[in-house]
């Protein structure tokens, strides 16, 4: 059991995930080094390493929390029943995944579409893209026709064009994701 001064493997790597992106935003990929990556976080380059052998590993392992997440949608959708509830829990649920951590990666990605592009290899977005089409199937149901299946589509891609088109606006995250929801939701109608 960690002490208080101590955090478990997995509570560090997410929180040098969360400083890594807030520098990488704040101040740009290039000119921020692991060194103040965890100065920011109070611990040695040394223990940093430990984690991440770069800067590149840490934004490659942001991305695969993502598709993580994305594959856990995917899986409790599968598991639930078909119909309307399903619906606006999964745009619930796909609202969720793109807030905290998912807009603060969204925001890294804008200010640093270069480097999503160098790292964020064919395979991820093929692999991306695959599981968002059969969440798409999964919530609209084998046989819906072809409005209904569009508007699950746009109501599920509503939420990640939000947190684009929120970048530079002075809104708090908490306006932007009731936004987000709305959006999305007023599309199932």
């Amino acid at each position: 059991m960690a002490t208080a001064g101590q955090r478990r493997g997995a509570d560090t790597k997410s929180e040098i995930r969360k400083v890594a992106i807030e520098l990488f935003t704040e101040r740009g990929y290039e000119a921020t080094s692991l060194r103040e990556i965890a100065e920011r976080l109070g611990i040695t380059k040394a223990a940093l390493y430990y984690h991440f052998s770069s800067k590149e590993s840490i934004v490659l392992s942001i991305f695969q929390a993502h598709l993580d997440a994305l594959d856990e949608l995917v899986e409790w959708a599968r598991e639930q029943p078909p119909g309307p509830e399903l619906r606006a829990r999964a745009v619930d649920r796909m609202v969720e995944l793109g807030v905290g951590s998912g807009m603060a990666a969204m925001k890294f990605a804008m200010a640093n579409q270069h480097i999503v592009r160098e790292l964020h290899h064919d395979k991820g977005r093929e692999n991306a893209f695959g599981k968002m089409t059969e969440l798409f199937d999964i919530v609209a149901g084998p046989d819906a026709p072809v409005e209904e299946a569009l508007r699950v589509r746009s109501a599920l891609l509503s939420v990640n064009i939000v947190l684009m088109a929120s970048r530079g606006l002075d809104a708090s995250e908490a306006e932007i994701t009731s936004v987000a929801r709305d959006i999305a939701h007023s599309l199932m109608k």
